[in-house]
Formats: C-alpha cells, sequence, structure tokens
C-alpha cells in the first residue's frame, strides 16, 4: 500500500502539514464522543447546552481546516508527484474538506453546527409526540442552510443536490441515480405485488414475545463477536436509533436497541458489526488521518448490509448456531425448527418502517426518500406537504400508508442532522453487496464455509479487498479491483429475485 518506513520522507510540505491535521482531527474526535454521549448516556436536558460547546469545537476544526497555514502547505502538497498513494489520500481529503469548508463563512457555520446538534433533540420529541408541526420549522432552517451551503460550493452548472450526493458518494450523480432507481422501480414493485400474491404462508409469531432484555443483550454480544467484532477495540451500547461511529480503528463503538421482536436486535446488531468490523480492518497507517475511514456511505453500507442479508440472513449460517440460539431463549424457541426460523426472519411484509424492512422492500424505502429529497432541493417542495407525499409514495411502492408521523415522515433522524443526499447509500450499498456475494460465490464456497462457522474467511476477503484501503480508493475502483467489473445493479436484482423467487415457490 505504500506505506512503512520511508512515509512522508520525500515531502517537507506534507511532513509540516501533518500537525495541522492531527489537530483538526483531535476535534473531529471529540465530536464523535458527544455524538455518541447524545444518543446513548447524555440527560435529556442536556441538549441546548452541549450544542454549544459543540458549535464552538465545529469551529475551531473549519479554522484549522481552512488556515492560511493549512491552505499553503495544501497547495504545495497538491504538486507533489513523490508522495506515497496513501499521503496522496489524505492530501486528496485533506484539500477537498478545505474546499468544502473555506467557502463557507464561519458564522454560518457555526451556527448550523449548533442548530443540528440540538434538532436531533427537537426531532425525537417530535416524534414521541407524533406532532410533525413541531419538527418542520427547524427543518425548514436546516434545508435552508443546505442549499445555501450548496450553492457555495457548487461547480459551474452542477445542481445543489447533486453537491449533496457528491459528499456521500462520488460517482453517482441524479443522473446516475434515476437509472439505478428506475431499475429497482420497475423490477421490484411488480415483483413484490407477486410475491404478496403467492399463496404461500410464512409463520414469524413466534418471533415476537417475551425475550428477555438482558438475554438479548448477551446474544447480541455474542453475535457481534461471532462474526468478527472485537470487543478488545470496540463497545456496544443502546440507543434508540441503531448506529456505529469510532475515533480510530483500535476504538469503534456499536449500537442496538431490544424490542419485543427478537430478531429485531439480532438484525440490527450483526448489521452494526458488519460497519464495524469495516472500521476495524482500515489500516494501521490511514487511521486517525481524513483517509482512514470507510470508502463511503455507500461502501460502508455494503459491508453491513452483507454482514446482516448475505451472512446472517443465510440459512447456512445457522446451521452451526441455531441450536446456541434456542439455548438463549430454550422456553421462546425450543419447538421451532432451524428451517422455520430461517424462513420466518427472511419473511417479505411491507411495513413503515425502513430499519425493519425485510431485503426485499428495503430499497423502496430508500426509493421514496430518494425522490422526497429530490423535490425539497431541486423543486423547492413546501416542507408542510411533506407528511402526505410521504404517505402517498409509500401506498404506491409498498402498499401501506403510515398512520401517524412517526411511523411516516419522521421516523429518521437524518434530516435533523442535516444529511441530505445520504439516503441513497444504503441502497446502493445493498446493490455493492449483492455484486461482491456473486464473485465471492465464484471465488469460494460461500455457503460451505458459513455451515463450518468459517465467518473469518469470508471476512478476511473483504479485509483483504475493501475495509484495509480506507478512503485511499473510491466505491468504483474498490468494485472494479475486487469482481472486475464496474458497477452492476442487474446483480442486485438478480439476488432479489431469485431468493424471494425460491421462498415463495414462484416459477421462474
Amino acid at each position: 500500500m505504500g506505506q512503512g518506513k520511508e512515509e512522508g520522507k520525500g515531502s517537507k510540505a506534507y511532513e509540516q502539514l501533518k500537525p495541522c491535521l492531527e489537530r483538526a482531527m483531535a476535534l473531529q474526535a471529540a465530536l464523535v464522543l458527544f455524538e455518541w454521549d447524545n444518543e446513548t448516556l447524555a440527560p435529556e436536558e442536556a441538549g441546548r447546552y452541549t450544542a454549544k460547546i459543540q458549535g464552538a469545537l465545529s469551529g475551531a476544526y473549519q479554522e484549522i481546516m481552512t488556515g492560511e497555514t493549512t491552505g499553503k502547505l495544501l497547495e504545495k502538497c497538491r504538486k507533489e508527484t513523490g508522495l506515497t498513494e496513501a499521503e496522496g489520500a489524505i492530501v486528496r481529503e485533506a484539500l477537498e474538506e478545505y474546499e468544502r469548508l473555506v467557502r463557507i463563512p464561519p458564522k454560518e457555520y457555526r451556527d448550523y453546527q449548533e442548530l443540528v446538534a440540538e434538532s436531533a433533540r427537537v426531532w425525537a420529541k417530535a416524534k414521541e409526540q407524533q406532532d410533525f408541526d413541531a419538527f418542520a420549522p427547524t427543518l425548514k432552517k436546516i434545508i435552508s442552510y443546505q442549499k445555501k451551503f450548496a450553492g457555495y460550493r457548487a461547480k459551474k452548472g452542477q445542481r445543489l443536490y447533486d453537491v449533496m450526493l457528491d459528499d456521500y458518494e462520488k460517482g453517482f450523480s441524479m443522473e446516475k441515480l434515476d437509472e439505478f432507481f428506475g431499475l429497482l422501480k420497475k423490477e421490484l414493485v411488480p415483483f413484490l405485488k407477486k410475491v404478496m400474491d403467492s399463496k404461500v404462508e410464512i409463520r414469524d409469531d413466534f418471533l415476537t414475545g417475551d425475550f428477555p432484555e438482558e438475554k438479548q443483550r448477551e446474544l447480541a454480544e455474542f453475535l457481534a463477536e461471532y462474526v468478527g467484532f472485537d470487543f478488545k477495540r470496540g463497545v456496544l451500547s443502546e440507543s434508540a436509533h441503531p448506529f456505529t461511529t469510532n475515533l480510530h480503528n483500535h476504538d469503534v463503538r456499536l449500537t442496538t436497541h431490544y424490542r419485543e421482536r427478537v430478531d429485531s436486535s439480532l438484525f440490527s446488531v450483526i448489521h452494526e458489526a458488519g460497519h464495524g468490523i469495516y472500521e476495524l480492518g482500515v489500516d494501521d497507517g490511514l487511521t486517525q488521518t481524513l483517509a482512514g475511514q470507510g470508502a463511503s456511505m455507500g461502501m460502508h453500507e455494503s459491508q453491513s448490509r452483507f454482514f446482516e442479508n448475505m451472512i446472517g440472513r443465510n440459512g447456512a449460517f445457522w446451521e452451526p448456531l441455531y441450536e446456541r440460539l434456542q439455548e438463549f431463549f430454550p422456553e421462546q424457541l425450543k419447538s421451532v425448527s432451524r428451517e422455520e426460523f430461517v424462513r420466518a426472519v427472511n419473511k417479505v411484509q411491507p411495513g413503515l418502517i425502513r430499519t425493519e424492512a425485510d431485503e426485499l422492500t428495503y430499497s423502496l424505502h430508500v426509493l421514496v426518500r430518494y425522490e422526497l429529497e429530490k423535490m425539497l432541493i431541486e423543486e423547492d417542495l413546501d416542507v408542510e406537504k411533506l407528511p402526505k407525499l410521504w404517505a402517498d409514495k409509500y401506498e404506491e411502492y409498498l402498499g401501506v400508508r403510515p398512520e401517524n408521523p412517526a411511523e411516516g415522515v419522521l421516523q429518521d433522524i437524518h434530516w435533523a442532522q442535516g444529511s441530505f443526499g445520504y439516503f441513497p447509500s444504503y441502497a446502493l450499498g445493498s446493490a455493492f453487496a449483492a455484486q461482491m456475494y456473486y464473485f465471492m460465490k465464484k471465488e469460494m464456497d460461500f455457503e460451505g464455509l458459513l455451515r463450518q462457522g468459517k465467518v473469518n474467511v469470508i471476512r478476511e476477503v473483504l479485509r483483504k479487498h475493501i475495509h484495509r484501503f480506507g478512503k485511499m480508493r473510491d466505491s468504483r475502483r474498490l468494485l472494479r479491483d475486487m469482481t472486475g467489473e464496474d458497477f452492476n445493479p442487474e446483480y442486485y436484482v438478480k439476488y432479489l429475485k431469485d431468493k424471494y423467487g425460491e421462498l415463495y415457490q414462484m416459477k421462474k
């Protein structure tokens, strides 16, 4: 990877730049800790006051990243030819961050950071009270800032939503995503209707019941460790909305939740472990730098979806594990066979909540959000119209309609955090994962390894091809280098149709 003893020796400018970036990354680590604390342990009344601290830290980060010294050193490094691949990636990421932040007036940036630090609390309360009107004014402010900031950064002729999309997944503009989501809409919406019209009944009532939280917690830790999460370098906590974050590759933090439906936590922890394993696998020479994280949101999501679905929902995964699962819940699962359990956790049931969605319907949830984001940013959609439009699209694509904003437009925290352009990454990640899955099936006995409990062999392939590179290479290059092909969403459609065609006994 071009790292080692000689790193930086060929570039005086790079050596001078490193302390600036180290200070910036230290501030980012502090912000990550506050985010973690806000979502897990912080008292309810802390938000407004802590937001000021987060605003100050964000302002200091912007000041370092856009300072005259940083700018001059970055310009020198830009012209360097002797940088290693890792150094070049760090400089590239730093230049992008510099160019992103230098265009935003410092007061606006700090005010915005305080707004989004506090908005999560406003959103959570509005969701709890099923009151979209209570959140709408805050959402309007966030959208206004987002559009203003994108306008500062847009290149000549570039559309605002494309600027936002580029922050999360380079190489996937609206033009590319319209093509991708168009394929999913064309293939999956009618296929879902056929599945729902099939006569196959899949029982899953046994997944809901009295599953003690303490036992669910034990199971979560067991499964995270089983798929390869290292608890010497990571922790698992609880939050309303499961997520993963990290300070570096030796401090990775997962959260999950515990509910009456046992598979909700079970698969959320495998999903988050996938994110965590990615961060743990980043090369030591990259961690604590701007290139020391996952390549993109889509590539990150590909790893969590790969672990959750291609591994965790695979019947072969449970062959060595199911008796262990029954030991955790002997009363609840004693009369349920492994085959019944696997069918149940793969059941298609169009619902309202994205994070609880089955594999087949999942990307249709994302499609709704993508279409609405485009309307908010590109067509100036009135925020007040969101709840009805959301409900209408759910009814059209999934055949279900939310009865209140909490199970509709208020269900996700992303807009409260200002993450416009993020949602498409979830569907792209699922498609990346499917492409990797078919590549691996050609290269190895994938299901055979799962039956033998050798998840580590599969994990090592992902580490070799994806994890260790951090942000050194973008998602499309990583896919090409691993599979020999550029992004091809047809694999995703094939994966879903093959899997659910068989499960629901549909003729090809």
